[in-house]
This record gives structure tokens, sequence and C-alpha cells, in this order.
């Protein structure tokens, strides 16, 4: 196969060329901003998935869904090192001013970007990390007292009275939002539920690992009511070969049922795997129809790229500590595992690796299922450890 016409595509957040599996998802969260949009009681979305499950690109096609219906959208993702004030600041400021351009809500939309003003400059003490342009000056009282969840409600509240006068809704998509901090969730949360006490047409979709749902409920014990949490698991089979089969096909390459039960065998379903699978299979035949031969020999191709790219990089930005705890983790399978089988596999009490799993859950490499219980927050990554710290040479040093 020409290489060149390759339709497979495995890459962070690269839309693939099926979206197959997430039609539902997708409806649900129409119908929830078509809600929001008529002022009627609706619940924010939050989906929660392992890395690799395709919640990056669920997040961007339902952006581009909501856009094509004039709704008005800003797209964050929150990094590790900023605060949510300083990635909302900016694109909530893009959104007033597209607002401003409606004649209906131009008063209203600029009243939104004082408010802005005004929680910039008040918060500017706490956040240094915020930098967004100021369009009009702070309006005295508004957003403006230095305390993020009396401001931010009074932001949002001001932004929604925008997109309700325009007839449109305000929906904010938020990638990684496992990363912003405990105060700042709650911040959140606190305004998305001043809105829709207020019938303001605000609505959330974010996407996370699975810890996203403890920490939410940590942040406000009422966020459970606020927000629906959709889980994004592995395309079951039919899907699985659809994301495989509809590409090839619509450049007339036919794949073999015995190579597609092999890719799915292969990939458990996961739409990074199959987008690296179906790279590779592509490049390794000549001619069509792909064989299950094919897609054996591009596995050992397929293993290699995900070592060192998917996998890799994030096992660089472990500790020696961390690597051992989760080789320990690997050793007893894919998971999840209780707390105390890692430690005495790695001869330490549990608590004195509370730290480290601590760490690791801060990372995003494993996250809690259950109390006690811990799991590999990347799909395979098991597999990735025992190849990458083969033997038993990692236990000779203890954490």
């Amino acid at each position: 196969m020409d290489p060149v016409t390759n339709p497979f595509a495995p890459g962070a957040g690269t839309p693939p060329p099926e979206l197959a599996g997430r039609d539902e998802l997708r409806e649900i969260v129409r119908i929830a901003i078509a809600r929001a949009r008529r002022n009627l009681p609706t619940k924010s979305i939050l989906m929660v998935g392992l890395r690799g499950v395709g919640k990056t690109v669920l997040l961007d096609q339902m952006r581009d869904d909501a856009e094509a219906t004039g709704v008005q959208t800003l797209r964050i993702e929150a990094p590790e090192s900023r605060s949510l004030p300083a990635i909302l600041a900016p694109q909530l400021r893009q959104a007033l001013l597209k607002l401003s351009r409606n004649e209906q809500a131009k008063e209203l939309a600029q009243r939104g970007l004082r408010a802005l003003a005004g929680f910039a400059k008040a918060l500017k003490v706490k956040y240094a990390d915020i930098e967004v342009g100021f369009d009009f000056a702070p309006e005295p009282g508004l957003a403006d007292n230095g305390d993020l969840e009396h401001d931010l409600q009074a932001l949002l509240e001001a932004a929604g009275a925008a997109a309700k006068s325009a007839e449109t809704a305000l929906a904010i998509f938020i990638d990684e939002l496992q990363y912003v901090e405990e105060e700042e969730l709650a911040a959140l949360i606190t305004a998305l539920h001043r809105t829709a006490q207020r019938s303001l047409p605000v609505v959330m979709v974010g996407a996370g690992l699975p810890q996203l749902r403890g920490r939410m409920g940590r942040a406000k014990s009422y966020a459970e009511r606020l927000f629906d949490f959709p889980e994004i698991g592995p395309l079951p089979e039919t899907a699985a070969k659809l994301a495989i089969t509809r590409p090839a096909e619509s450049l007339g390459v036919r794949v073999e049922p015995e190579g597609l039960n092999r890719i799915f065998r292969e990939t458990h379903g996961y739409p990074y795997f199959i987008q690296e699978w179906g790279k590779h299979t592509w490049d390794v035949a000549t001619t069509s129809p792909i064989t299950d031969k094919d897609v054996a020999i591009a596995s050992t191709a397929a293993v290699a790229a995900l070592d060192e790219s998917f996998f890799r990089v994030r096992f660089d930005r472990l500790t020696p500590g961390e690597k051992r705890y989760l080789r320990a983790m690997a050793d007893l399978g894919a998971g999840p595992h209780r707390s105390g089988d890692i430690a005495e596999k790695l001869g330490r009490e549990v608590t004195a690796l509370g730290p480290t799993r601590n760490n690791l859950i801060s990372k995003g490499m494993i996250w809690s299922p259950n109390h006690g219980d811990t799991a590999f927050t990347v799909p395979l990554f098991d597999e990735f450890m025992r190849r990458i710290m083969p033997g038993d040479d990692w236990l000779v040093e203890r954490i």
C-alpha cells in the first residue's frame, strides 16, 4: 500500500478517519446543549476514561457539532502548571467579543467584558499567571472581590446573560480537567450551579481521567447532581472493526476477517491503538486484501512505536521509585490491585509507599477505582513496564 495515502492517524488528539462507536454520546451532548440554549434544566457532562480512548477527539468533535448550530463555544486544556483563571480568561474574552458583535447581545456582552477586566485585575495577586487583554474598564463591584468562588459566579452570570440575549448558549469545553486544583474546581462547580439556578444558557462539557469523579465530589458534595459522568471505554468489537474497514474501503482496500480479529485482540478496542495498528498494517501490506499475516508482521512495529512514544513519554516523567512502584503493579497483572499487594511485592509498608502512590495519581499515571485499589490510567501499561524493565533487577533497590 502507498504510505502517502495511509488513512490512519495515530496522534495525541488527532481525529481518526472514522469516529466509530460514539454517536450515542454525541447525541447526549447535543441534547444537553440544545436544552441549555432553550433555558431548560440540563446537566453539564464530564466524560471520564483512560488514556487512549479518544476523549480529546470526542471533545473537539462535540465542539464542532455545537458551533455548527450557532452555539458560542470556548475550548481549553488544563495543564498541570497553570491556574483555571489563567486558562479560562483569554478564551472567555474571545467568546464575549464574538457575542458583542450581535446587536441584541452587544450591551450585555460588553458588561461581561467589564466583568472579565475586574475579575482578572482582582485575582492577579493570587493567580499571577493570568494574562488577558482588557477591552473595557472594570465595572466597580462586578466580579472584582478577589475571591475566586464569588467572582467566577459573577463572571459566568454576565457571560450567560449575554449568550441568552443573543438567543444562543455558551458551551465551555475543558480537556484534562483532572489537573485543575480542587479549590478551583469548587469555584467552577459553584459558578455552573449558579447559572443553572438563574436559567442561564451555560453548560460545560469536560473530559478527564477516571479520578475526576472523585475530585469533583470532594470539591463540592452536590457535584454528582449537577453533572453526568459518562464513562468512555474501549470500542465494542463491531465499532472497532468499523474504524479499520471503513477508511480502508474508502480507498478500495479490503481487510480479511482474520486480520480484523487480530487487530481487535491486539488493541483491546482502544481507539488510539487501533490507529497505530491500522497505520503499520497499511504500511506493511503490499496489496489488497490485507491479511492476518500482514497484521502479525505489523504488530511488532506497532508495539515498538507505542513503546517509543505513547508509553515512553509517560515513563520518562517518573522517578526511579515511581518506576519500581509501577513495575510491581505490572508484575501483579493488568489490575486493579490492592495497595497492600503492591507494598508486599516491594517489601515495604503501605504507609511508606503513600507519597509515591499520591505522586503517581497526581501525574495521572494511576487512579483508585475503589478505596485501597490502584489501577493504571494508561491501557496496556503493565505490558510495557514488563518490556522496559524485564527480569527481577528492579527489585534490588528498594523504594
